[in-house]
């Protein structure tokens, strides 16, 4: 099963030229399920939204979670209040069911959510979540509470099937963290209590290009620096061999399409297995093996 995330940058810069670079870089991905971010919305003067674009041209399922404040983003682009935002999941299966949990708000940074889908692909449920969180650089503490609320909501919805819990979103935080590492609850104690996921980035091939938010993006270039990984795909550990198993991971969408850069953030691209290979039973954390006696 491949897995995307990746934050849309809204309807900033080029919109309409990098919505097709988007497209482009999606269909040469051939994903099953994409937690998108920043995602705009115009359907309520008329217009479309561009998830459901998306999901049209690449004949996937979506699902929709607006904002519960967008005026912080309108605000931003000149005043505009025709272009709401919000989060957005495509997906190959049908979506059952979907909750939306609006994130505690930070210092001017309200309208921030969680979206989860819970996906009928074959033979199982797969519980998914997208995400966004503050931005502020000096916004630790406010991120850690909306990982907190955001652990919360994930361990209500993961279900009781076989395929875990799969967690994507645009975190605004370094790996080392505070707020990821409380999220992954392996390097610190859990917000839930007996909740891990795991950072997909921990099988990457060492040395990989990892950084989503890159100062060779011209979106980027000139900003806050620098270049860092803030874009995230988080799972519930299975075992070596279980289901939903990283097999890969990589960067996406981390050049020019066209002459186009499609959003001022790359990719991440995850593969996870999607049916049993080993018995998963004699193993445990992040592909480790499990030891009696400890």
């Amino acid at each position: 099963m491949r897995v995307v995330t990746w934050n849309l940058w809204w309807r900033y810069g080029p919109w309409e030229a990098r919505r097709k670079a988007i497209l482009a870089v999606l269909r040469e991905l051939r994903p099953d399920v994409v937690g998108l971010q920043e995602v705009w919305d115009t359907r309520d003067s008329g217009g479309e939204n561009l998830a459901g674009w998306l999901a049209g041209e690449l004949g996937m399922h979506w699902a929709w979670g607006a904002s519960h404040d967008p005026g912080f983003w309108q605000r931003r682009r000149l005043g505009d209040p025709a272009v709401g935002t919000g989060n957005a999941v495509l997906s190959r299966w049908p979506v059952a069911e979907r909750a939306v949990l609006p994130l505690p708000p930070g210092d001017g940074d309200g309208g921030r959510l969680a979206l989860y889908a819970g996906l009928d692909a074959p033979g199982h449920r797969v519980p998914f979540f997208t995400a966004h969180l503050s931005s502020a650089t000096a916004a630790s503490a406010v991120r850690c509470q909306q990982v907190t609320a955001l652990a919360e909501f994930v361990a209500e919805r993961r279900g009781d099937g076989p395929f875990p819990p799969v967690v994507t979103g645009d975190f605004n935080a370094w790996p080392d963290s505070d707020e990821v590492r409380l999220f992954g609850g392996y390097r610190t104690a859990p917000p839930v209590p007996g909740h891990v996921l795991i950072d997909a980035w921990d099988f990457a091939e060492p040395g990989a290009p990892s950084a989503t938010w890159d100062l060779q993006n011209p979106y980027v270039a000139g900003t806050f620096g620098p270049g860092v990984r803030v874009d995230y795909v988080f799972v519930a550990p299975t075992g070596r061999g279980g289901l939903g198993h990283v097999r890969g991971v990589r960067r996406a969408g981390d050049g020019p399409v066209g002459g186009v850069w499609p959003t001022d953030h790359a990719a991440v691209v995850v593969d996870l297995s999607d049916e049993p290979t080993v018995d998963s039973a004699s193993f445990s954390g992040p592909g480790r093996p499990e030891r009696s006696g400890s």
